[in-house]
């Protein structure tokens, strides 16, 4: 669908205004013609999502990595940090603060999510491997029941959510997490060092979820677990 030239022209007026920390929200200008229209044919959280969704995961087979939104774009992969980072300066421009939830694992492997807020309830858009931990409606009243929507679904043979912390890229001043062609590790850094507020589960309930994960992984070997109840909350 086209849009209205009125409507493009609010858009490049809100990028060039500041952000919540008074710095510039990039402008047009500062994006090649590929990455602006990227920005201009998704304007809403589900239509990121499922933009995410076509893009292959990174694995990191050649090595830890954690790209920015440009080099995202350039690399054709994306884990789930470096998904925020691209829903992030999408939806940055089209008004939505680049806010990212850190859920955090027992056995460290943590995952990422951009959080947004539609009438007063928090969604969010996230990549993963597991098609159970991507985005999530914008239904929930607290940060926390979002989080814990995830909590069947985070369950394999070592991983339990211990915890959450949410963070404002705004947080990190200047620091280019947008179009850095390096690794932006400050990002990363800076979610494993805030503090996070920690869950605490039924073990009964870990434990039930953990003997279904086995038995569908013996059964089901490579197949990520499509057996979770609550779909009609997820994104998409």
């Amino acid at each position: 669908m086209k849009r209205s030239t009125p409507k493009t022209n609010l858009t490049r007026r809100r990028s060039q205004q500041p952000s919540l920390t008074g710095a510039p929200i990039p402008a047009r200008s500062e994006f090649t013609p590929r990455e602006w229209k990227l920005i201009q044919g998704h304007r809403t959280p589900e239509q990121v999502q499922r933009y995410l969704r076509t893009i292959p995961y990174n694995r990191e087979s050649a090595g830890a990595t954690c790209f920015s939104f440009r080099r995202v774009l350039a690399e054709r992969r994306a884990h789930c940090l470096e998904g925020a980072l691209v829903a992030s300066v999408i939806l940055e421009q089209h008004g939505y603060p680049p806010t990212l939830v850190s859920i955090e694992s027992q056995d460290k492997l943590d995952h990422v999510l951009l959080v947004f807020r539609r009438n007063g309830r928090w969604g969010s858009v996230a990549r993963s491997r597991d098609i159970g931990l991507h985005g999530r409606k914008p239904v929930f009243r607290t940060v926390r029941d979002l989080v814990m929507s995830y909590f069947e679904m985070y369950i394999d043979k070592t991983a339990r959510i211990t915890g959450y912390a949410v963070a404002s890229l705004y947080e990190l001043g200047d620091y280019d997490w947008r179009f850095s062609l390096r690794n932006a590790w400050k990002v990363e850094r800076h979610l494993q060092e805030i503090p996070h507020i920690a869950i605490r589960s039924s073990d009964a309930r870990h434990q039930q979820w953990r003997r279904r994960f086995l038995e569908f992984h013996k059964e089901n070997p490579g197949r990520s677990p499509d057996y979770f109840s609550n779909r009609d909350l997820w994104l998409l």
